[in-house]
């Protein structure tokens, strides 16, 4: 094997089809868009159009509505959180915070704050901060010598108080 005998696989490297060079090209004329119409013109969607027939979004009922103080929380078990203090990601002597989550790698990211569920069981004694938690995610954490502090969900600049 030598440096000149490296090549790609047959096949691999493809050079694109310059359209429009000619009749005899194969690619000319019409450039593969065919005759006229909407479709052969530039900057044209026709997503959604059923020729004419009512289209499927407008035949099917409106539905519900998006809550735009919506607050969307990143959740975390008391499972996931033991299996984290066992592994030495987060330390159980300091509080817990969404952002000590964070940074440990346990939560991707901190969204609009953390809420504690409770699947599974605690067994260390801990101090979190959380902006919400379950009657037995709390009761789970105090039963093992810890306890909850429930902040308040962090307010947008200009609401008013």
């Amino acid at each position: 094997m030598k440096l000149s005998d490296i090549a790609d696989n047959a096949g691999s490297r493809k050079k694109r089809m310059r359209v429009g060079r000619g009749i005899g090209s194969g690619k000319g004329k019409t450039s593969g868009r065919g005759g006229k119409g909407q479709t052969a013109r530039s900057g044209v969607r026709i997503k959604g159009f059923e020729g004419g027939q009512m289209p499927m979004h407008r035949r099917l009922p409106k539905r519900g509505f998006n809550n735009i103080f919506r607050l969307d929380f990143a959740e975390i078990n008391l499972d996931r959180l033991q299996e984290a203090i066992d592994n030495k990601l987060v330390d159980a002597s300091a509080t817990v915070t969404v952002e000590t989550l964070v940074k440990a790698g346990v939560l991707r990211r901190a969204k609009d704050g953390l809420r504690l569920l409770g699947r599974g069981e605690i067994k260390t004694k801990l101090t979190i901060e959380a902006h919400g938690a379950s009657k037995s995610a709390i009761a789970a954490v105090e039963k093992a010598g810890g306890s909850v502090k429930i902040l308040a969900p962090a307010k947008d600049e200009g609401e008013a108080a």
